[in-house]
């Protein structure tokens, strides 16, 4: 389904399967002399044909086509290399495009989350299902590399390029100054929080993450366009909301450790509070596990950094506990 949601700036709804996240916003602008895709989809046949039938509509010419990535991850990263034409430009930033170019780290990744006590018998199966796995672009892209306060001017509009890392390491957002619209990517959603998860051992994605919010907060932003589920506007309030949200999943996590004892980063996510239709953990799907995990390590790492919780190895799994127990 295509929807102009500004003047020659169109939101095509590029469908997820089997995914609760339903679909992933693809935006067409129209230039003068060449256009702009930002975000693709995963590489799957639904998406490719659905984004390829709305190009036909909107009459794209690949060729006279270029694209920006918000980052790494397959539902927007996906179908790059199907997609790209032999003269289109690819935006994309630094930190993303050098861990594609080295091959993702999944052996890290899987190390990482057997020394958090995820079940070894179901970590194999739980990276090989991974989305950005399984549907990652299959081809080689020579990327455009993009920073901080880069322009890109596409017909009506001069978008301004942020640096907003946290949910990847190198995420991107778009700015237009005149017009006050943001294309957010997963910094930002509406009705739903980005997925903030470690990866691996040497990083902090929610301090880049809540900082990246605070950084983002103080542009004028009347319209956001992100990368799942309806435009919106009232963007501070959301971003507070967000905030709010890591606040207290910070503070649920140290209820848990109130509880006494040292626990592992898997124990601590199936004791954390989901918004899944799986109310009980033991059901929860292998992948939905995992990611959970991963937010889990994230918070723990973050309030380690801020000295309210201790990290220690006890044989070959981490064990965490409140630093004031």
């Amino acid at each position: 389904m295509i929807h102009e949601v500004l003047p020659a700036v169109f939101k095509i709804d590029v469908p997820i399967p089997r995914n609760p996240l339903k679909a992933t916003n693809s935006y067409v602008i129209k230039g003068d002399d060449r256009d702009l895709v930002i975000d693709t989809g995963m590489n799957i046949e639904e998406s490719h044909n659905v984004l390829t039938d709305a190009f036909q509509e909107l009459n794209i010419d690949m060729d006279k086509t270029d694209f920006f990535i918000t980052h790494l991850h397959a539902d927007h990263l996906g179908l790059i290399s199907a997609l790209a034409g032999k003269n289109s430009t690819v935006y994309f930033n630094k930190p993303d495009a050098e861990l594609i170019i080295i091959g993702g780290r999944w052996e890290v990744s899987v190390e990482l989350f057997l020394q958090n006590g995820f079940p070894v018998e179901n970590l194999r199966k739980a990276f090989k299902d991974h989305p950005g796995y399984r549907y990652a672009s299959k081809g080689n892209v020579d990327f455009k590399i993009i920073k901080e306060n880069d322009k890109i001017r596409i017909g009506d509009y001069d978008l301004i390029v942020i640096e907003t890392p946290g949910h990847t390491a190198g995420h991107t957002c778009l700015y237009e100054p005149d017009k006050k619209f943001l294309f957010s990517g997963d910094h930002v959603l509406q009705s739903i929080t980005p997925n903030i998860a470690q990866w691996f051992y040497d990083e902090n994605p929610l301090k880049l993450y809540l900082e990246s919010l605070d950084k983002i907060a103080k542009y004028n932003v009347k319209l956001v366009l992100p990368g799942h589920r309806k435009p919106f506007t009232k963007f501070k309030k959301r971003v507070a909301e967000i905030i709010e949200h890591h606040r207290v999943r910070s503070d649920e996590i140290l209820k848990i450790l109130e509880k006494g004892g040292k626990q592992n980063g898997f124990e601590i996510a199936s004791h954390m509070t989901w918004d899944l239709t799986f109310k009980d953990w033991g059901k929860f799907p292998i992948i939905q596990k995992m990611f959970a995990t991963g937010e889990a390590l994230a918070h723990l790492t973050y309030l380690r950094s801020k000295g309210f919780v201790t990290r220690k190895l006890s044989g070959d799994r981490f064990f965490y506990s409140r630093k004031d127990l």
